[in-house]
């Protein structure tokens, strides 16, 4: 199995993009480049092996494995995504979030219906590994 991640606009805000394949559309949401800095970074495009994975505070979510110099990178639930340096919401810390689209909660650029996005992903690739691929727009990251 295999599904595409285009990202299509980064700020401060977070990088925002697609997230496409097996019969599914949804948005992403994952946070601004800085030089793939733990915590504070969103991954180097690519392609990434993503397995199931699943925690007390993350149950039944994907983790992409072999990320170069990082490690807990998980899909999962969440509205924002931005620079908290800057002082920006932000619901990850490296990770990649899902939802059914883009709008602005808070004053921010953010995901909608992240939790009904989540169960979209699972419902198509269920317990499943598949691959995600990354690119990057022009002048994206």
């Amino acid at each position: 199995m295999h599904l595409t991640l285009t990202r299509t606009e980064s700020s401060d805000q977070g990088t925002f993009g697609i997230l496409a394949g097996n019969g599914l559309f949804l948005h992403s949401a994952e946070l601004p480049w800085r030089g793939n800095s733990p915590r504070a970074s969103c991954i180097p495009a690519g392609r990434y092996q993503c397995r199931p994975y699943s925690s007390a505070k993350f149950p039944d979510v994907y983790e992409a494995v072999n990320v170069p110099d990082r490690s807990a990178i998980l899909i999962h639930a969440g509205n924002y995504a931005g620079d908290a340096a800057k002082g920006w919401k932000s619901d990850v810390e490296g990770c990649i979030l899902v939802g059914l689209a883009r709008g602005i909660l808070d004053n921010q650029m953010a995901l909608i219906s992240s939790r009904i996005a989540m169960d979209r992903l699972r419902a198509a690739i269920g317990r499943n590994s598949f691959v995600l691929v990354i690119t990057d727009k022009k002048g994206v990251a």
